[in-house]
């Protein structure tokens, strides 16, 4: 997967003690940072999305980095390219959508250019004061694996997208608006002692998990029966693979002790081993490694 590749390379390069989680916890300024590209008919189509629902989920992906690390988010900064037919009420209700999803988060400044096609990428400052910060390296054994927000959701939404449907809305209005897990990121920095891992559900929950347990070198064994979807994901005959698979929920998976776990909703334990162990309902037993998740997720490239 080039992307994952084209990382490993610049770490290598860098040799820098920052790289790795999906934001830099900079100690020595109290604050994490994180930016975000989304380019036009890569992650988005003109004709599927309004300025409005752009602003929104381009406010709302990087805010939920901000959450994964445990940190409060604060500040969003916006570099904005676009291209000639771009009109100033776009560019209007782009900033709208924006503000609506950014409760408590001011935009602060950022630049503007012309291209070829809509390209927006947003860097997001969170405070760490009062809060634990979490690493995808931290899950230990015997931690039990906490999960918030429905997943599979926004995947189905863009398949009714691209098939030319429209209902259930719902799905779709998941996938063009999602909202960042602030209050659960917020309850977890604030009162977990031990370390513990957490990242977001963007790239699909297989993946988060499957990240940390590549950091962390354990094993995520996961009762797919306690994952929380929506019932009605059931509408499409390969729904497991939409929850398990499917990115762009924004919900967080983190690995903590049973004093904070017993708040959430719990789908499984850290174990001994390497990759993730998915249980079904019919009691079956699969395993994935690092490979056969990112053979299987979406890729940038």
């Amino acid at each position: 997967m080039k992307e994952k590749e084209f990382i490993n390379t610049i770490k290598t390069v860098l040799n820098s003690s920052y790289i790795g989680d999906d934001c830099a916890y900079l100690e020595k300024l109290g604050v994490v940072i994180t930016q975000d590209n989304l380019v036009e008919d890569v992650h988005f189509s003109r004709d599927f999305i309004t300025p409005y629902q752009l602003g929104w989920k381009s406010a709302m992906v990087n805010i939920s980095d901000i959450c994964a690390s445990g940190a409060e988010p604060l500040y969003l900064t916006v570099g904005l390219s676009l291209p000639q037919d771009i009109n100033n009420d776009f560019v209007k209700e782009f900033y709208i959508g924006m503000k609506d999803a950014s409760s408590g988060v001011e935009i602060v400044g950022g630049d503007i250019t012309g291209a070829n096609k809509i390209f927006i990428s947003v860097a997001a400052i969170g405070r760490t004061f009062g809060r634990k910060i979490s690493s995808r390296k931290n899950a230990k054994v015997g931690q039990k694996i906490i999960v918030a927000g429905v997943h599979g959701s926004s995947s189905a939404g863009l398949r009714l997208l691209m098939n030319g449907q429209k209902e259930p809305e719902k799905f779709i209005q998941a996938h063009l608006m999602p909202s960042a897990q602030v209050e659960f990121s917020k309850k977890i920095a604030e009162n977990i002692k031990e370390d513990y891992a957490m990242m977001d559900t963007s790239d699909g929950l297989a993946d988060a998990l499957s990240q940390i347990a590549e950091a962390s070198g354990v094993n995520l064994e996961i009762d797919f029966s306690k994952i929380p979807f929506d019932e009605d994901l059931k509408l499409f005959e390969d729904y497991e693979n939409l929850i398990m698979f499917g990115g762009e929920d924004y919900g967080l998976v983190a690995t903590v002790g049973d004093d904070i776990a017993k708040d959430f909703t719990v789908i499984g334990e850290v174990k001994n081993g390497s990759g993730i162990t998915i249980i079904y309902q019919d009691g079956m037993r699969k395993s994935f490694t690092k490979t056969d998740i990112e053979n299987r997720i979406f890729n940038h490239f």
